[in-house]
């Protein structure tokens, strides 16, 4: 019996009655029929010519009809296996595919004009266009200068000192204070927000250097007209739909379990 201390023979009988026990388990044969329907064809057809932009040969459909098969024969099998059990990408997918099923519900028609008017008004804040300024600059690097901010203000009274190469734009036109923020820095934009006058102005300091203003034009905040937004109020609309339908339907399903916690 020295043969069963043989590792591959002991890996040949364990594998010989994996088969043997596959063979005998009862309702099987069912499983094991694959039925390619002409739905079948015509989906995979179609996701050829989204993808390609034409019509596959017929030497292509039957590849993807080969591949359609092999996908169908692996997923049983992994399924037989039990491979989709404690996977966390298998569960995570399944929860995205039970939460979008529950989206599709609830958004499934077309918001009424009513509602999108109601949601519009109650989220006014949402739809709000912040306060803008067009201004151009001019830049004082610290790297290039011993006193940039000195050079920066002994070129308010003498416009003939010139300034250095900025990286980035010398004029912007209708920026809010937090685009103004992304590009130059928080403090910058904050500063230039409380800017007043007309001419060169400052200097004030941002994340580059320093830089003298000139104000172009400033936008107050202003509400957006619902017509300019409607298309994006009917997207938030239908994604506050989605949120609450996923919500209930947790709580639902949650009510029908015991939980316990340490």
């Amino acid at each position: 019996m020295r043969w069963l201390k043989d590792p591959l023979w002991v890996f040949l009988l364990a594998g010989a009655v994996l088969l043997i026990a596959a063979e005998l388990l009862p309702g099987e044969d069912a499983d094991r029929d694959i039925v390619i329907s002409e739905n079948d064809i015509t989906r995979l057809k179609d996701q050829w010519a989204m993808q390609m932009r034409r019509e596959p040969t017929e030497d292509e459909l039957a590849g993807l009809i080969d591949a359609h098969i092999r996908e169908e024969v692996y997923y049983r099998e992994a399924m037989r296996m039990g491979l989709d059990a404690n996977d966390t990408i298998v569960r995570r997918r399944l929860v995205q595919k039970l939460t979008f099923l529950t989206e599709d519900v609830a958004t499934a028609a077309q918001p009424e004009p009513a509602a999108v008017q109601d949601y519009y008004a109650s989220n006014l804040a949402t739809y709000t266009r912040p306060e803008r300024v067009s201004f151009r600059h001019r830049y004082f690097s610290v790297d290039r200068r011993e006193d940039a901010e000195a050079d920066a203000n002994a070129a308010l009274a003498d416009e003939s000192i010139p300034g250095d190469p900025f990286m980035l734009q010398r004029a912007y036109a209708e920026r809010s204070e937090r685009e103004v923020g992304d590009l130059f820095g928080r403090q910058f934009a904050e500063d230039l927000f409380a800017l007043e006058g007309d001419g060169w102005l400052g200097p004030i300091r941002s994340a580059y250097g320093w830089h003298l203003v000139k104000l172009e034009g400033r936008l107050p905040e202003a509400v957006m007209p619902l017509e300019d937004v409607r298309e994006r109020v009917t997207s938030d609309l239908q994604m506050s739909k989605r949120k609450a339908a996923n919500e209930r339907f947790y709580e639902a399903l949650l009510e029908q379990y015991n939980i316990e916690r340490p």
